[in-house]
This record gives C-alpha cells, sequence and structure tokens, in this order.
C-alpha cells in the first residue's frame, strides 16, 4: 500500500513515516499544503495522512480541493486541536477519519489499516489478501502464490509493489507514467525502463508458479493484468 504523510513538522513526520514503513507500508512525505495538494491529486495514492497545520495551505483547503477535483482517496486528518468544532470541519470538508494528536501508535496504525480497506476491493475479508484471477497476494510476506497449481514465490519490494498495483488496477490498463510514480515515487531518478525491467522480473515469477495471469504490454498505453 502506498501512503502520503503531509506533515511540517519533520521530527514528527519522520517518525510517522517509520512506523509505517515498519508495517510494509510504502511512504512518501510532503512538508507544506501547496506539494502535499500536488501529490495528492496525482491519485497514486492508497490513503493520505494529513495534518491540519500546514505552511501554504492548511490541511482543510488542501482536502476540500482535492475532492473538488473529484479524488475519492481516503484521508485521515490529523491535528493538535481536540475541539468538536474541528473535527467536524475536517469531515465537513472531505476527510474520512480524523485523529488528535498525540495518539497512542496501534491506534494510529488501526486507523491507517481501516483507511486502507475502503480503498482495496480486490481485498478479500476472509484472508486478507489482494486476488486477481488464480492468483493471491499477501501484502505482509510479499508471498505471490497460485491457487491453480499451489506454487508460491516471493516477490522483492518494488515487484510487490508493481504487483499490488497490477492487481488493484486489473482489467485497466494502467500507463507507464502511473507506474513509475506509484513503484518509485516523486523523489526517484527512476527512468521508464526500470518499470520494463520490473514488469519482466514480474512476468517471470508469474510463469514460475504457473499462474494464467499474465501481463500484456498495449502498445503506447501502459500495462494490464488479465487472464
Amino acid at each position: 500500500m502506498k501512503i502520503l504523510l503531509v506533515e511540517d513538522e519533520r521530527r514528527m513526520a519522520e517518525a510517522e513515516a517509520e512506523v509505517l514503513r515498519q508495517e510494509n507500508y510504502d511512504v512518501d512525505v510532503c512538508y507544506d499544503g501547496d506539494s502535499g495538494l500536488d501529490a495528492i491529486l496525482s491519485g497514486i495514492y492508497d490513503a493520505v495522512i494529513l495534518d491540519v497545520m500546514l505552511p501554504k495551505r492548511d490541511g482543510f483547503s488542501v482536502i476540500r480541493e482535492a475532492r473538488r477535483e473529484g479524488l475519492r482517496t481516503p484521508v485521515l486528518m490529523l491535528t493538535a486541536k481536540s475541539e468538536l468544532a474541528d473535527k467536524v470541519s475536517g469531515l465537513d470538508a472531505g476527510a474520512d477519519d480524523y485523529l488528535t494528536k498525540p495518539f497512542m501508535v496501534e491506534e494510529f496504525l488501526a486507523r491507517v489499516r481501516a483507511l486502507c480497506r475502503r480503498n482495496m476491493p480486490a481485498m478479500s475479508a476472509r484472508d486478507g489478501r489482494l486476488h486477481a484471477g488464480d492468483l493471491s497476494l499477501d501484502l505482509a510476506t510479499a508471498m505471490l502464490s497460485c491457487t491453480a497449481t499451489g506454487q508460491e514465490i516471493r516477490l522483492g519490494e518494488k515487484e510487490l509493489h508493481l504487483m499490488e498495483y497490477l492487481i488493484e488496477k486489473q482489467g485497466s490498463i494502467v500507463p507507464r507514467e502511473k507506474i513509475a510514480l506509484k513503484v518509485w515515487g516523486y523523489e526517484s531518478n527512476a527512468e521508464y525502463n526500470n518499470v520494463e525491467v520490473y514488469i519482466s522480473f514480474t512476468r517471470k515469477k508469474l510463469a514460475f508458479i504457473g499462474s494464467g495471469m499474465e501481463i500484456k504490454a498495449v502498445r503506447g498505453l501502459g500495462y494490464e493484468l488479465r487472464g
């Protein structure tokens, strides 16, 4: 899961990001409202954690603008203010949940898990895995398995994020540009040929486990996972 954290207090941001990364989330961080809004509008994130008090543009303004642009990504707002009016303002602006600082790590992670579940239609409530055709992907262990053959293989970090994204978008053509942003993020210097290299790696692992699902290249458009 790819999460955007928008938090201006850098030490707080580093601590929150580290907590999330220890739970195997892929985290990008922005430190002001303008850059946060730009990142949110890319549409590459599965969830957003948004502080209210931000330089350049506050969190309420960010979420309102994002919702006006049609963004449906779930958002958890964080604030040091505990007044009911602030919580109502955040929820009315378009946030899905609201958490007051300081908070316990366990509650923070529980809220994030609940937020992410809202944006994962391919996730099975029964076993907590992503599914597509005969494929089953365990995000916690990075194991990709084929239900038809019983074979499984562990994915590398980039392969895991790539496979996760393709399963979430199954049935749709995903542009290379979107894959590059989703897997490597804004701060990376990854070239588009990196996408092709990791597509090749992942195809070999699909073949190894004997899956009937394939990653098809659609000329001039991108890639699609289909059976």
